[in-house]
């Protein structure tokens, strides 16, 4: 399957359960975005509805969810979202390679009984929360990279389409899985925005030049006094 190269690469992290504010900015940044990224915050709240609503927008959602758990439950809860046709899924790579394996044959069965675009699944690694010290407290070794790595490659192997990782992560990923795989990039902050709770940042400018293909980025446009104006500066900038 031919990698789909999204001209626009920002997807815009709509961090939000109001469905009125979510739709409302969906609205003001339909042509200006690549796509909206919402997440567990926005599905308890809506569930598949909302989903539904958002899509109505014909905007290219990244559905972040991190399904994480057996197989066969992953599996059924693919089946359940396929018919909503987001162009991302997400799902955590410490689930294992049985667990990945099985929902790549589920999304690609899914799509083609349903006669759907299928969607493409992505693989997250060490959540851009977390550095050295917290993998050492959770009985790692520390060394962030290493295991953003070591899980790629069992992503890569379990015929997952790409991965979520840092912007610091970015140049190695894509030297380690080539072209074909989608890296996506959450941590991203403009110049002069506050980092937040995320530890590992860069510039939306660094990560494309790393070897991104999408980048998430939230509060920098969300919280703008013009969330519109927000996201074309940075497209402006990267252009």
């Amino acid at each position: 399957m031919q990698k789909t190269q999204f001209q626009n690469p920002i997807f815009v992290a709509i961090d939000t359960p109001d469905i009125d504010k979510a739709l409302a900015l969906g609205k003001s940044l339909k042509g200006k975005v690549g796509g909206l990224k919402l997440g567990l915050e926005f599905f308890m709240a809506n569930g598949p509805q909302g989903i539904e609503k958002i899509s109505a927008l014909d905007i290219p959602i990244f559905l972040d969810l991190k399904l994480h758990d057996i197989p066969n439950t992953v599996s059924g809860a693919l089946r359940s979202l396929a018919p909503l046709a987001p162009a991302f899924i997400t799902l955590h790579s410490q689930g294992g390679a049985a667990m990945m394996e099985a929902a790549a044959k589920t999304v690609a069965a899914e799509a083609e009984k349903q006669d759907i675009p299928r969607p493409l699944l992505l693989s997250v690694t060490i959540l851009t929360s977390l550095d050295g010290d917290d993998l050492q407290a959770q009985g790692g070794d520390g060394d962030v990279g290493a295991q953003v790595g070591r899980l790629a490659q069992l992503a890569k192997s379990s015929k997952i389409d790409g991965i979520v990782c840092s912007p610091f992560e970015v140049a190695a990923m894509r030297e380690a899985l080539g072209e074909d795989a989608y890296l996506i990039v959450p941590g991203i902050r403009p110049t002069g925005s506050a980092a937040g709770d995320q530890k590992r940042v860069m510039t939306p400018k660094q990560a494309l030049n790393a070897g991104a293909d999408i980048l998430v980025i939230g509060r920098p446009i969300t919280q703008a006094e013009d969330p519109a104006k927000a996201a074309t500066t940075i497209a402006a900038e990267l252009a």
